[in-house]
């Protein structure tokens, strides 16, 4: 790779990076020192607005239960009425009449439709309780994803400096056999091209941790600063990465919230399918009054009465009728989406294995590559000293150090990925 930008050009943008202002004191959570993983997690679950927002769904799942159950219970209606009546006609009673009563009322028998509703409320709060809990499962993925992101950023930045420092040391030592004669003009001006470009891939390597952190935030749900630093963490193994894909799949049809959540449903739909046939027939309630009538608030005459209501829908329609198609439909519907979370369940699991197996075989291959490439460059520098090796290949031998090293930061950062994904896959936090 060959840089084109002017050395003094490159050197001014580099400078300017460097004097961004150094890390705050304290990181986002408020603490000081390099924000941790747990700190990161912690900020997600309590700031992130997609969790906010389901936490408060839940809530709103749950007066809905209330809702259904109220009228199962008793209902109790304080009116009053005034009238003034006036005219000339004959027999005509004037003058004024107040009105003022209680009624009460208590469903007593409605076939099940009052509980089959409360009952389709009840398992559709749990269903929103799973969909709470699968909302932080994607928050914690999406936090750790980002997190993983910016230390491999953090860590790339570090192999370009490095990369950089090299580049330095090369030109002055390349700058002194040109001076004596024993190099050629042209290696000199290799050398500088290719710090030049070394310093172009540093400057877009700080440029990338700084997006990488902005990105973290944005995951963290939390606005601010991004010149802070990461506290070196690894991803643990996830346990039974190492062992057959059947035991994993099944572990995560039995745990998956998003899983739960759809079967939640298709039980409110079954219920509300019975509260919708319940509707057809008769409901039967207790009713009482007591109140007064009179000219005069100081002059009412008392008054009660007692009874059972009986009300029974003969026709409405045929309204019913397409409302329990309706609910069919949406269950049958709810069961054919369960059929695909199960599949796309037993997916995301076997891509999650897979790729935990590849980011660890990646991770050891890479380490061989970095071992042998720093062999390379370290023998390419004796044999350009001694005058043996040419300027190419000391450049190939730096371009191939450099490749190896960001190669190894990033297989080590996709294996905490992979496993970050199949932590989700599986259904645990």
């Amino acid at each position: 790779m060959r840089g084109t930008l002017p050395v003094l050009a490159t050197v001014a943008l580099a400078m300017a990076f460097r004097a961004a202002p150094a890390s705050a004191a304290t990181n986002p959570s408020g603490s000081e020192g390099p924000l941790t993983l747990d700190q990161a997690t912690e900020l997600a679950l309590s700031h992130q607005p997609a969790l906010v927002a389901a936490r408060a769904q839940s809530r709103a799942a749950r007066a809905r239960v209330g809702q259904a159950t109220a009228p199962m219970l008793p209902q109790v209606l304080a009116a009053g009425d005034f009238s003034r009546v006036g005219g000339s006609g004959p027999g005509l009673a004037k003058g004024d009449s107040w009105t003022a009563g209680v009624t009460g009322t208590q469903l007593l028998f409605d076939f099940g439709q009052a509980w089959f509703g409360r009952s389709a409320a009840s398992a559709s709060a749990r269903g929103q309780e799973e969909t709470e809990r699968d909302t932080t499962q994607l928050v914690l993925l999406n936090v750790r994803s980002a997190w993983f992101t910016a230390a491999a950023a953090r860590d790339l930045v570090q192999v370009a400096r490095e990369t950089v420092a090299n580049r330095e040391a090369h030109l002055g030592q390349i700058r002194g056999f040109v001076e004596v004669g024993t190099r050629p003009e042209i290696d000199l001006a290799q050398a500088r091209s290719d710090l030049a470009t070394a310093r172009v891939l540093l400057i877009n390597q700080e440029n990338n941790l700084a997006t990488s952190l902005a990105q973290l935030n944005q995951a963290m749900g939390v606005s601010g600063r991004t010149d802070y630093e990461l506290a070196p963490t690894a991803f643990p193994p996830v346990a039974g990465e190492d062992g057959g894909i059947e035991m994993l799949v099944e572990e995560a049809l039995s745990h998956r919230a998003d899983l739960a959540a759809i079967e939640h449903e298709r039980e409110a739909q079954r219920q509300t399918v019975k509260s919708l046939w319940a509707s057809f027939a008769p409901a039967l309630s207790a009713t009482g009054r007591y109140g007064g009538t009179g000219p005069a608030t100081s002059d009412l005459a008392e008054s009660w009465n007692v009874g059972l209501t009986l009300t029974w829908p003969i026709l409405s329609g045929g309204r019913t009728r397409y409302q329990v198609s309706e609910a069919d439909a949406t269950l049958d519907a709810l069961g054919a989406q369960a059929d695909e979370i199960r599949l796309q369940v037993r997916l995301a699991v076997e891509q999650g294995w897979l790729s935990v197996k590849a980011a660890k075989a990646a991770l050891d291959a890479t380490a061989d590559a970095v071992a042998s490439a720093k062999d390379r460059l370290r023998l390419a520098e004796a044999r350009y000293q001694a005058g043996l090796g040419s300027g190419l290949e000391l450049d190939d031998a730096q371009v191939a150090e450099t490749t190896a090293a960001a190669q190894e930061v990033q297989a080590r950062f996709n294996l905490a990925a992979a496993r970050a994904e199949l932590v989700r896959a599986l259904g645990r936090s």
